[in-house]
Formats: C-alpha cells, structure tokens, sequence
C-alpha cells in the first residue's frame, strides 16, 4: 500500500471566507500517483473547516447568513470562550461545518458526485493556517 502526504496553506484576508480547494486536490492526487484508494482532507486549525457542497454563490452566502444565525460573531461577550479572545463564534462554526472529509480516489482521480466541490472553510482568518491532505492506497 502507498501513500503520499500534502500540506495546503491559506491566509484569508478577511475574517471568514470559503476558497474551493478541489483543484489543488486533483493536483495532489496526480502527484500521488495513486490509482485506488481513500483521500483524508483536513482541517489543521479549529477555526476552519474542509467541507463538500456545491460552487453556487448563492449557497455560499446562504452558508454565511446561516451560520451568523447560528452563532453571531457579535457581540464577543456572548461567548464563556471569549476570556481574552474574540472568535468563540468560529470554533461553532466549524464545528457545524465540519473538520475533514474522506473521498474515494477511483482511476487516479477524486470520485466526487454530480456539482460536488471541496471547499476549505475559514471563520477566524486573517493568519496562515494549513490543510492536510494524506492518500493510501495502490
């Protein structure tokens, strides 16, 4: 059995943001040389996720106005987290969205379904954070 181990990096400018990450993974399947197997993408940081939905920008803000709902970034006090910190609403969020996904590798390429994307999620940017991508298989 093979594998082969990548790390992303990613510095969103604002506080929260989703970059689709499906071709960076394509690529790092390609360079894996693994024809069958499992890819493992996760997160590295607990205010961020990896997540598979559709690239509609609509969706995308309908994630936001969601999440927002869910657990609003204001006001900080609101959070016991926040002791010293401001981003309790980030660790909620990614904790609704998820840490990592799990996908088949199928004939060398990702086996993903019809509109499916990969998407690295950030809900307390503004700093570099990674993303591993670790394949097994033959």
């Amino acid at each position: 059995m093979k594998h082969y181990r990548k790390e992303l990096w990613f510095e969103v400018k604002s506080r929260r943001g989703l970059i689709n990450i499906t071709p960076d993974i394509e690529q790092i399947v390609k360079e894996s040389g693994i024809k069958e197997g499992l890819l493992l993408c996760n997160a590295m940081h607990i205010t961020a996720s990896v997540f598979v939905n559709d690239d509609e920008s609509g969706l995308h803000q309908d994630f936001e106005d969601w999440l927002e709902g869910l657990a609003p970034e204001k006001p900080h006090s609101r959070y016991n987290h926040n002791k010293g910190e401001d981003n309790g609403d980030a660790h909620l969020k990614r904790t609704v969205m998820g840490r990592e996904v799990v996908m088949a590798v199928t004939g060398g390429k990702l086996d993903l379904g019809p509109w499916e994307q990969v998407f690295y999620g950030e809900f307390d940017g503004k700093r570099k954070k990674r993303v591993l991508v670790k394949i097994i298989g033959e």
